[in-house]
């Protein structure tokens, strides 16, 4: 049974710590470690279990890990295989390359041992209220295994895929994040430019998106194919087409005016069309 798991987290920073104390009274018993004996001790205080090194979290059957980067990761695991028993299940939850949760599974799937890739999505807030989003990439059967442990960090656990489409999912999620982040830049300098109180744009952007949900809404399609006219999408991504298209010229227009350049507006004003699917006919041009 699920919680009869013995569960094991390796790396206690600012994304493992707090994710690691919401697993302290689970009912199989959390071992931790972290290369700093002073990360440990509030998750010792909190009732977990200390282990000496990376070899003594082999005993557990679920083992968390939260390292900075693919290097980090490897190592670990490869601690971790070597004194592992069959049926182990390692997680990663750190952002790494695409490609290392799946050279890893295929490494250790003689073994027995279960590579899963499940980077989490939320920041440090959520993972102490538990309410992280969390992309996995597991065999089915592993993957509902261990879904009841990670929902005592994450208020959204999905299934992406194989291993390797947790991380795939996350590079996607984030690869929009930081986008947004670039043309957020692009809107303030627009502002700035236009004699506009920064802070109060901020401000509007930030309650708006709450109303609205950002780019978010917009995320509801099964496909990236365009959408035909009897869909029940079809109208209300229309009507986004056309008032981001009117939007989006103005503000160029503006940008014009105060001498602005805004690249990433016009790239979007030319590509929001098509990446709605809803396309310009040859009737409408």
């Amino acid at each position: 049974m699920s919680a009869d798991l013995k569960l094991g987290y390796i790396g206690l920073g600012n994304m493992g710590a707090p994710m690691a104390k919401r697993l302290v009274d689970w009912p199989g018993g959390l071992t931790v470690f972290d290369v700093r004996t002073e990360a440990m001790t509030p998750l010792a205080e909190a009732g977990a279990t200390l282990a000496d090194s990376v070899a003594d979290i082999a005993a557990a059957d679920l083992i968390s890990v939260t390292v900075l980067n693919d290097e980090q990761v490897r190592e670990v695991v490869a601690e971790l295989a070597a004194n592992a028993k069959p049926g182990t299940v390692i997680a990663i939850h750190s952002t790494i390359s695409d490609t290392t949760a799946v050279e890893l599974a295929e490494e250790l799937k003689s073994q027995d041992i279960h590579i899963v890739d499940a980077p989490v999505s939320g920041g440090g807030a959520a993972a102490e209220k538990g309410e992280l989003a969390t992309m996995v990439g597991a065999e089915r059967e592993v993957y509902e295994r261990i879904k009841p442990a990670f929902k005592q960090w994450a208020s959204m656990v999905i299934h992406a895929g194989q291993p390797g489409a947790g991380t795939r999912m996350k590079l996607a999620r984030n690869m929009l994040t930081f986008t947004s982040y670039a043309a957020a830049c692009e809107a303030m300098k627009l502002a700035e430019a236009a004699g506009l109180d920064l802070q109060a744009l901020g401000r509007v952007v930030r309650h708006t998106d709450a109303l609205t949900s950002g780019a978010g809404a917009i995320m509801v399609r099964d496909d990236m194919k365009p959408i035909e006219a009897d869909n029940f999408l079809y109208q209300p991504f229309l009507h986004a087409r056309e008032l981001g298209e009117k939007d989006l010229s103005l503000a160029l227009a503006l940008g014009e005016a105060v001498s602005v350049e805004l690249p990433l507006a016009d790239v979007a004003r030319q590509n929001l069309a098509a990446g709605l699917g809803v396309p310009h006919t040859q009737k409408e041009s």
